[in-house]
């Protein structure tokens, strides 16, 4: 019975470090600018690193990046059509 446990543990251990590999492979895609606006990102600036978005879409291996300013402005927007398609569901 140990060795069957100890193989689990050996089996997620090598799943953990791949799926680490894959993301930092990823990691070198992300984009020098805003994929919106084109504003210019510099990825040695901490404030712009911990305020900026990254989207990553796995399966098709796209990173995208997104300023704060149209990451908002893509929040709100999203929010003003979830809110018109329920109140479109509520006239119905």
């Amino acid at each position: 019975m140990s060795s069957a446990s100890r193989k689990l543990r050996r089996n997620k251990k090598k799943q953990a470090k791949k799926d680490m590999q894959e993301k930092l492979g990823l990691f070198e895609k992300i984009p020098d600018n805003c994929s919106a606006c084109e504003k210019a990102y510099d990825k040695k600036d901490k404030e712009m690193v911990m305020t900026w978005n990254v989207v990553v879409r796995e399966k098709e291996e796209i990173v995208r990046l997104y300023c704060p300013e149209c990451w908002s402005m893509a929040k709100d927007l999203i929010e003003k059509v979830i809110k018109d398609e329920t109140n479109v569901q509520e006239d119905v």
